[in-house]
């Protein structure tokens, strides 16, 4: 197989990284097309006189070539991958024990936790987008509204950055760390235009638009799904606080409903307490799912 050419361009330089982390995680490809991009628009700065192919032939021999930088960040990926990655739970035989070890997975409660928090995060999204957009397709018709919506354009880049920093930490899924570099080539209209056609502007917008209703319904399925777990675990310490005198409560209806059933307390407590362990397990597998397709989706709309 033939040694690729030399790059004589940063272009050249971007196009051959790129063909050799074929097969990386988008996430990974992003954060090392924009190191490796800053890096060399620094050093093509500071040799504003030398001929970009002389100068890239430089970079080649200290930076190191396209591939050699690849495997570089795939092994410097890989490394990082098993510092963090949680130590594998022993396997389980049975069912059962299958479905009470995701009691001791982190991601299940990182993934509950974000649950919790995406109603805030997505009412905020949500009211940022629409607010933006409303703006910038009001003034369109001034010149200001161009400054705006490049603006509110820019903000959203960051923010998704934001998004993609807390995926990563509560849902486990890599997300860039490194924004898209900046075109710094062609007219400041053709570099406004390029970021209105860049389909990743529209998909970061829509990823926002819908975490307000993914938000209401994590956000509805933990509280409600965490309220009655707990609320059936501990109906029998009020139960027996109430039968020692320490708890007040105007029990009639309740004994009424249960003559209606003829369900007799020494069964009923029980029955409330084991199942809602059994509801609180299934809400953390529940998380986990959730967390799993949320980070797909997080990656999907938002990286390059």
């Amino acid at each position: 197989m033939n040694a690729p050419t030399p790059p004589r361009t940063v272009a050249e330089y971007l196009e051959q990284l790129r063909a050799a982390l074929a097969g990386a995680d988008p996430a990974l490809v992003q954060d090392a097309l924009y190191d490796a991009e800053e890096h060399l628009r620094g050093e093509l700065r500071e040799h504003r006189d030398t001929p970009e192919a002389d100068v890239l032939a430089k970079i080649v021999a200290s930076y190191g070539a396209p591939d050699e930088v690849a495997e570089i960040y795939v092994d410097k990926e890989n490394v990082v991958r098993q510092a963090l990655r949680s130590p594998p739970l022993p396997p389980r035989a049975s069912a059962l024990g299958r479905f009470f070890a995701v009691g001791a997975d982190p991601r299940a409660y990182s993934s509950l936790f974000y649950m919790l928090l995406s109603l805030a995060t997505g009412i905020f999204y949500f009211t940022w987008t629409v607010t933006g957009l409303s703006l910038s397709l009001g003034m369109s018709i001034l010149i200001f509204g161009i400054v705006v919506a490049v603006l509110f354009f820019g903000t959203t880049r960051v923010l998704s950055l934001v998004e993609g920093r807390i995926v990563e930490v509560m849902l486990g899924e890599r997300m860039p760390r490194r924004p898209l570099y900046p075109p710094r080539e062609g007219s400041m209209f053709k570099r406004i235009g390029g970021m209105f056609k860049d389909p990743r502007t529209w998909s970061t917008l829509l990823y926002f638009v819908l975490m307000l209703p993914l938000g209401i319904v994590y956000f509805t399925f933990a509280v409600t799904g965490i309220a009655l777990s707990l609320s059936f675990i501990l109906a029998p310490l009020a139960h027996l606080g109430w039968m020692l005198g320490l708890v007040q409560v105007d029990w009639a209806d309740h004994i009424h409903f249960n003559e209606q059933l003829d369900v007799p307390w020494q069964l009923a407590d029980p029955l409330l307490f084991v199942l809602g362990i059994v509801l609180l397990f299934g809400l953390l597998h529940l998380a986990r799912g959730i967390g799993k397709f949320q980070g797909g989706l997080a990656k999907a709309l938002l990286v390059n």
